[in-house]
């Protein structure tokens, strides 16, 4: 699990309005022990000030679910991390975080995110098959 999650580009991230309906977006991420990191970057947006911050501020509770499809339904497989997120705007561990995603996605070394980086402490791992 931790070998694709590593290899995946692109996650989905869930998290809860505070209606207590679903928010889903996707997202870049990286994996490192038993935390996720997600940082608000510069892909077009209105704002920084996200609803997946908003949701996370009011309600941790998140989720991250990466997949890969193929016609050849032999090679469907998906992964699910849950658990409780932070949301980092300065200080060690956000940077920290943004020299991980950096050293996954080359667009952040060009163009460090300028935003929060959220935090999900994993307490549960789901896959499929």
């Amino acid at each position: 699990m931790r070998r694709r999650m590593d290899e995946a580009r692109v996650g989905r991230l869930a998290t809860v309005r505070p209606s207590g309906r679903p928010h889903v977006v996707p997202c870049c991420f990286v994996l490192t022990g038993d935390v996720v990191y997600s940082a608000v970057d510069t892909k077009p947006k209105s704002t920084l000030e996200l609803r997946r911050l908003e949701n996370l501020l009011a309600n941790p509770s998140a989720a991250l679910l990466v997949d890969h499809y193929s016609d050849d339904w032999s090679d469907l497989w998906w992964i699910r991390v849950d658990g409780a997120a932070r949301v980092l705007v300065g200080g060690v561990e956000r940077d920290h975080a943004l020299e991980l995603l950096a050293d996954k996605y080359a667009q952040y070394r060009r163009d460090p995110p300028p935003g929060p980086v959220v935090a999900i402490d994993v307490t549960v791992w789901r896959a499929w098959p």
